[in-house]
């Protein structure tokens, strides 16, 4: 999406990470970025408050249901499982087989979620 607008950051590159925005899950720089194309482009705004109002709608829906715990522990075995082929920019191939998981907040874990 673009609303043919120039901005110092596409209106794609933003809607790509809006979620992460919402979430604040983004370094206090990129936030930066994203509050300001937000402050210059009207129809990224309007996405990102139709966004915002989803997921407020959802958390309000349905934020109250426990995570059952052998589904919580499946996704963390799963994750700890995940295998990541990277190709490199001379046509290496490189497998990642083992994934460290240090950390996992589930919105209910967080204060004030």
């Amino acid at each position: 999406m673009s609303c043919g607008d120039h901005h110092e950051v596409d209106c794609s590159q933003i809607l790509d990470r809006l979620y992460e925005y919402i979430d604040n899950e983004l370094a206090d720089a990129d936030c930066g970025d994203i509050r300001t194309h937000l402050d210059e482009c009207s129809p990224c705004l309007e996405k990102y408050g139709l966004e915002q109002h989803v997921k407020a709608l959802v958390q309000r829906c349905c934020g109250c249901d426990d995570v059952p715990v052998d589904l919580r522990s499946k996704v963390l075995a799963r994750i700890r499982e995940v295998k990541t082929q990277v190709v490199t920019s001379d046509g290496a191939s490189v497998v990642v087989e083992q994934v460290s998981v240090e950390s996992v907040v589930v919105d209910g874990d967080r204060p004030g979620a």
